[in-house]
């Protein structure tokens, strides 16, 4: 255990502060420390979050940590050392691999503790890829986002389970509730989108790239349509396209040559997805790679949106489906990646779902969700594993904030 400063200080390093899981989960981390009265800091490249950590009374500190050239790491480990003193930081916690390997070493210096969050399944191809990747699971302890990304820890890195600690991302439940979003807010959404109040919606909210399966979606609803399935619906592609044209490109010549142009609409990027989730009859997560946690699902959940998801990686984890649980029990479907026929059978199940049953799913997803998803559970499990490191009693106090 490390003997604590006074007035201590938690540094966490990310190379951006742009969108994405680990972003967020740095900002929440700031929002609970400061909740508590404890500094954060936060070393960064750039990223328009960077407002978030500010707004919530972190510190930034813009270093070129996104570098992966040694000799700029070296002196990324140079500022760090200097910030360590200067700021009186009693722990560091880094979210990235470049900036990991300037961060330990940095703490190390230091003889303070040292916390890493394995966020991805990062490729291993070489070895020297392979080293490069086993800074994340060096720290004092290994934060993995769900047990499918710790078996990954363990297997790579023979990471022992007493430094190994499993924290799910959390969802904001102040925001995505059913309570917060007024009908209002869903009829301009539906507007904006085009779609007419018959339609239900099937919802797919991802960054347009293959392994996301948008092909196998569009391969699945010609399936869908081929057996007369339902046709009030309408999928909707949620996500940012920029840079990807020649995909989307592609994409929407094979909806051209399977005749789904009334089916299938591309709205790009979506700022209010608490109310995309609550317009949504289901929400689909089609990656034929696995996801180490995936957030779209437990905010889909939250929202009482029920979910499809490929079963690999974690959404087995976040998904409650049959065979692991009953009928009764469940909060979605799992069905094999790119497989669009098991995926065009999991659409005629939700469609067809009568009323109450269909409200029953619901209000078993916004159950799941709670209890196991909530920012909340992530921010106390992540200052009790700062706890175990420094002997405070973090976790505690932002307990009894209720």
């Amino acid at each position: 255990m490390a003997r604590l400063k006074e007035n201590p200080a938690i540094l966490q390093v990310i190379p951006h502060l742009g969108t994405g899981g680990a972003e967020l989960s740095t900002v929440e981390i700031v929002d609970a420390l400061r909740a508590i009265g404890v500094r954060a800091l936060v070393a960064t490249q750039d990223g328009r979050m960077a407002s978030d950590v500010e707004r919530r009374g972190g510190e930034i500190f813009s270093m070129p940590v996104a570098s992966k050239n040694p000799l700029q790491m070296f002196r990324n480990k140079q500022k760090i050392e200097r910030l360590i003193v200067e700021r009186n930081i009693s722990l560091v916690h880094a979210r990235s691999r470049a900036p990991a390997w300037s961060a330990m070493a940095a703490s190390s210096k230091a003889d303070i503790p040292f916390v890493t969050t394995y966020h991805g399944a990062y490729g291993e191809q070489a070895p020297l890829k392979r080293l490069y990747n086993s800074v994340m699971a060096r720290g004092d302890r290994v934060i993995a986002n769900s047990k499918f990304t710790a078996d990954l820890v363990r297997a790579r890195h023979q990471t022992p389970d007493q430094r190994l600690r499993i924290i799910y991302r959390g969802v904001a439940l102040e925001r995505f509730s059913k309570s917060v979003v007024s009908n209002d807010r869903l009829e301009q959404l539906r507007a904006k989108w085009g779609v007419p109040e018959a339609r239900k919606i099937i919802l797919h909210p991802a960054r347009l790239t293959r392994l996301k399966g948008h092909g196998v979606v569009i391969s699945a609803v010609k399936e869908f349509i081929k057996r007369g399935g339902e046709q009030e619906f309408v999928v909707i592609f949620a996500g940012d396209f920029s840079g990807r044209r020649a995909y989307v490109d592609e994409l929407s010549k094979k909806i051209a040559a399977l005749g789904l142009g009334q089916y299938i609409k591309f709205v790009g990027h979506c700022a209010d997805m608490a109310g995309a989730y609550a317009l949504a009859h289901v929400t689909l997560i089609a990656s034929t790679e696995p996801e180490t946690f995936g957030r779209t699902s437990a905010e889909a959940q939250a929202m009482g949106c029920p979910v499809i998801a490929t079963n690999i990686g974690a959404p087995p984890e976040t998904v409650r489906a049959t065979p692991f649980v009953p009928d009764n029990e469940m909060t979605g479907w799992l069905v094999p990646p790119a497989d669009p026929l098991a995926l065009a059978n999991a659409f005629g199940e939700v469609l067809a779902l009568p009323l109450d049953d269909y409200r029953q799913l619901a209000g078993r997803a916004i159950d799941n969700a709670v209890h196991s998803f909530s920012d909340q559970l992530m921010k106390v499990q992540t200052l009790a594993v700062y706890d175990e490191l420094l002997g405070t009693d973090f976790a505690d106090r932002y307990r009894r904030l209720g």
